[in-house]
């Protein structure tokens, strides 16, 4: 049977981005098992400095090359592929050892090239969540430039959970248009958004302080996209849609979570309060996001289908029951539900990824999925 030249055109795309999306798997995998050794576990590291590149891995290897490569899909520049490219080589290079330097310099550069890739985004689209976008990727470069400065990681790790959680909430700012927000409701999202970033700036002078408002400014976000998110007013709608909005509006409530952890224990830079913090952050709110957004993100970039099936459930209340032991590990100082808490957030985000495969579909054609709430 002859090809049509679209599932040609498919295939070929398909095969150009599928190297970018591997680096930045291989780094997922490769942060998971160093976070594990990190926790406790007694496996072995495969590289002595592995367990300490955990939040590199996670953060630049992993998240900055898949936001990376979802940029340069929208943006449609060949440049703008260097970003993943250099995020995935970074951590190639924390995963067989290399010096520490190396790895941090190409993830700061993979962070240039972000910042570019989303200035033009600004220019060419100008408006509110396109500049909240663009202000979470300079909280990138600029975390990336104090650690490559030789800042250590607790140092900087709010600047990257900044980049991470400006960027989500523009993206969601920007499917809340439809319901026309008064300005009044705008400013109240403009207020979590400059307490998030002053709060970043004032970690230069006093972390702790820093780190507090940083999170009075999260806990307002939160606040804001649980009332005002259209996912509320998805979640009536049954099958993927009603999947997608759950699993949004359960990271917002750990995005809550995380605001009021930072506004008790702001100060610390290690333990398990730093531990619960942190995960309730990117594992609690960033994987929820992630959980929902795949089904559209990896069809966008791949040309692939994926078929909603309710076993996508499993990973998700999984993800928040397994947190959900750590964190209270963590604030309980109970070791063994921290060390197995962590464990089976490992096996949920395989297990996520598992799902993930088995949803994608046989197709000549690319389907574009239009029920993201």
């Amino acid at each position: 049977m002859a090809t049509s030249p679209h599932a040609s055109h498919d295939l070929q795309t398909r095969l150009q981005r599928l190297p970018f999306l591997l680096l930045a798997m291989g780094a997922l995998l490769a942060a998971l098992w160093a976070g594990l050794v990190r926790l406790g576990w007694n496996w072995p590291a495969l590289q002595p400095s592995l367990p300490m590149a955990h939040g590199p891995l996670m953060i630049g290897g992993f998240l900055g090359a898949l936001i990376g490569l979802e940029r340069a899909v929208g943006l449609e520049r060949r440049w703008a592929y260097s970003s993943p490219l250099l995020c995935g080589g970074g951590a190639l290079l924390f995963v067989i050892g290399a010096p520490g330097f190396w790895g941090a310099l190409l993830i700061t550069l993979g962070s240039v090239i972000l910042v570019a890739a989303t200035i033009q985004i600004l220019r060419i689209q100008p408006a509110l969540y396109t500049g909240v976008i663009a202000l979470g990727s300079s909280a990138w470069l600029m975390g990336n430039l104090f650690w490559l400065s030789g800042w250590l990681v607790p140092q900087v790790v709010f600047w990257w959970a900044g980049f991470l959680i400006l960027t989500i909430v523009g993206e969601r700012l920007e499917l809340s248009r439809i319901l026309s927000p008064s300005s009044g409701v705008q400013l109240l999202f403009l207020a979590g958004v400059v307490l998030l970033l002053a709060g970043l700036l004032l970690t230069l002078v006093n972390y702790a302080a820093g780190v507090q408002l940083a999170g009075f400014g999260l806990m307002i976000l939160a606040l804001w996209l649980w009332r005002y998110d259209i996912a509320r007013r998805r979640v009536k709608a049954g099958g993927q849609a009603r999947f997608i909005a759950l699993c949004l509006l359960s990271g917002y409530l750990w995005l809550g979570v995380g605001g009021l952890l930072a506004l008790l224990y702001g100060g610390d830079l290690a333990g398990p309060h730093y531990d619960a913090l942190l995960h309730t952050l990117f594992l609690g709110f960033v994987f929820a996001m992630i959980f929902g957004h795949a089904l559209i993100i990896f069809p966008a970039i791949l040309k692939i289908t994926m078929a909603y099936t309710p076993r996508l459930y499993s990973h998700l209340l999984l993800l928040h029951v397994t947190l959900a032991l750590r964190v209270v590990g963590d604030l309980w100082l109970w070791w063994p539900g921290r060390l197995w808490g962590g464990l089976l957030n490992v096996l949920v985000l395989l297990l996520f990824l598992a799902n993930s495969i088995s949803s994608v579909r046989r197709s000549s054609t690319y389907t574009n999925l239009q029920s993201m709430p």
